[in-house]
């Protein structure tokens, strides 16, 4: 049996029923629900969840879930394939337990109980006052017990997670024996993790696909994932002799049946056209035996990320490959997450890819915004929000866009690991007009090629300007910008048409302003920092000592110095 806030009376509460309800204190008495039986009123139906996601590594936990914009709510289902003694699932900034929104499940040997709670600063539990996860229904089936509930985006609860575009970090945690009260919940002893998902997804049309459309499937070839928490799987895949040019129009994931928890991202590559040949490798992308040839494939075709769904190309416009001038050989990269080391599961996933012969209107084209990849750009350590911006400028899109302007309809963002939050806003006439895409609760872990709600018209003279903020809490010395893991990037890829020779648009702060600011570190301060033009710009900004006055100082540099920009055509010409 179950309770929940509702509007009946309860019939003979037992004493532990009371201690329940007194617990709701604002609410009005809890009714029974026998979990085998659904409530009564709206529960949308299994065919109604589009979106689906394993929570757990082992797959015992699965959300489906649908979005509704005109009610601005979220309509979630939860099979449960082996229900104990209850569940915690809810939100949190950054997948914590702490600080956390959390709808629970929970048993107390006799009779069932669910809430909305939320949890403090050190993980204790708490009923919510305002009850604002709804459960709308619990069916048992073979294949476990399902939950559904509705959230709204907003619910004006200052404990309550607010739902918004971009990555939520999804939490959950599994109950394996009774408890008498929600309070009794020890957070730090329960089996739980987090899921990262876009949770509102774009309501747009699926455009119709052509009667010629083709399929070509790029997939690992029956590889054994490595029993090991993370592998990067690179795998060399060509397109046939004298392959015509062809126009990319949707593309969805291939996930071999079983792997649905381990399979965390894929992305297919396609390599420069310099190179005639490429070798065939398969393997771990960070072995010693792959070819350097290798990273080459850096031009993206396809990009996928766990929870997310087919994507589709808008009718004007495909991402052209094939033909003169576009090279055979694509490279398929998966990213392995296996917590549990599963030993010697093989998998052949991957992305199929739909084409037509058909051109549509226009080419898409890939452009990148934010920050060049410089060391000039450089993050202090032990900061908890520390703010670089990259701009295309206006100048840049007065030269390269063409008068009718471009269309931007998808968008991926990315950082390295102390990436937080990434905003990319338009402004025109020195004015903020429109948010292009925004992660509030960005992760490194999770990048993902994100159709927009609406396309976004850029115009000649119009400004991009694209914000990362990081996080170098865990961190002793300055963070560069770089190619390098531990390096950092601030980058959104935005996806576009009609194509045009400008594929990159960035910023960094000017080298000469940067200079002064060691000579000036250099004055203030006894430790003497060695400022000879061999001492590269890493090791200047490790040598600084960390001080609020240096911090403050590169702040403003940042926030008010000249800036060096690169507006460059592919083969890095600058126009």
């Amino acid at each position: 049996r179950m309770q929940n806030s509702g509007s009946k009376p309860c019939s003979c509460p037992s004493l532990k029923l009371r201690e329940v309800v007194s617990m709701y204190f604002t609410l009005i008495a809890a009714f029974l629900v026998i979990l085998v039986v659904a409530l009564q009123g709206s529960v949308p139906r299994g065919s109604d969840f589009p979106y689906k996601v394993p929570l757990d590594p082992q797959g015992l936990l699965e959300l489906s879930w649908n979005v509704s914009y005109p009610e601005q709510a979220v309509h979630f289902q939860l099979l449960v394939r082996d229900l104990q003694f209850g569940l915690l699932f809810g939100m949190s900034d950054r997948g914590e337990f702490e600080n956390a929104d959390l709808a629970v499940l929970w048993s107390d040997g006799h009779n069932s109980y669910f809430g909305d709670a939320w949890s403090d600063a050190k993980g204790q539990l708490h009923m919510d006052s305002q009850q604002d996860y709804q459960l709308l229904g619990a069916r048992r089936a073979p294949e476990g017990l399902y939950l559904l509930f509705r959230r709204a985006f907003s619910t004006c609860d200052p404990k309550d997670y607010l739902i918004e575009d971009g990555t939520v970090h999804l939490i959950y945690g599994i109950l394996e024996k009774p408890v008498p009260s929600l309070q009794a919940i020890n957070i730090s002893a329960i089996h739980g993790g987090l899921q990262r998902v876009q949770l509102l997804k774009p309501n747009i049309s699926i455009p119709e696909l052509p009667s010629d459309v083709k399929t070509m499937e790029i997939t690992a070839p029956d590889v054994v994932i490595p029993s090991q928490e993370t592998t990067y799987w690179c795998y060399m895949a060509e397109l046939p002799e004298g392959f015509p040019k062809h126009h990319i129009i949707m593309y969805e994931p291939v996930v071999t049946a079983g792997n649905e928890a381990l399979v965390h991202h894929m992305e297919v590559f396609q390599c420069a056209a310099e190179f005639d040949s490429f070798p065939h490798y398969n393997g771990p992308c960070d072995s010693k035996m792959k070819p350097d040839r290798l990273n080459y494939c850096r031009h993206v075709l396809a990009a996928w990320a766990m929870g997310a769904q087919a994507f589709y190309y808008p009718e004007e416009a495909g991402l052209a490959f094939g033909g003169p001038g576009s090279s055979r050989y694509l490279r398929l990269e998966i990213h392995y997450h296996n917590p549990l080391v599963f030993k010697g599961r093989r998998d052949s996933s991957g992305i199929r890819l739909y084409y037509t012969a058909t051109l549509r209107r226009h080419d898409a084209g890939i452009m990148e915004l934010g920050l060049v990849y410089t060391p000039v750009m450089a993050i202090p350590p032990g900061e908890d929000a520390f703010v670089l911006t990259g701009y295309c400028t206006d100048k840049c899109t007065q030269l390269a866009l063409p008068a009718a302007g471009i269309r931007i309809f998808a968008s991926q963002l990315h950082t390295h690991l102390a990436g937080r939050k990434v905003v990319t806003v338009l402004s025109r006439d020195g004015r903020e007009r429109q948010v292009v895409n925004s992660d509030g609760h960005y992760s490194p872990h999770f990048q993902e090629i994100r159709m927009l709600k609406e396309e976004v018209a850029v115009f000649p003279g119009d400004e991009l300007i694209t914000t990362c903020t990081y996080n170098t809490q865990d961190r002793s010395r300055a963070t560069v910008g770089g190619f390098g893991i531990l390096e950092e990037m601030c980058v959104n890829y935005v996806h576009y048409y009609p194509q045009t020779q400008l594929e990159l648009c960035k910023s960094a702060v000017d080298p000469g302003y940067l200079h002064r600011y060691f000579n000036l570190v250099n004055r203030f301060n006894d430790e003497e920092i060695c400022m000879c033009p061999q001492v590269s710009v890493p090791q200047q900004f490790y040598s600084i000592p960390w001080n609020t006055f240096n911090r403050d100082v590169l702040k403003s540099l940042y926030s008010f110095a000249p800036i060096s920009m690169h507006c460059n055509k592919s083969s890095a010409i600058r126009f």
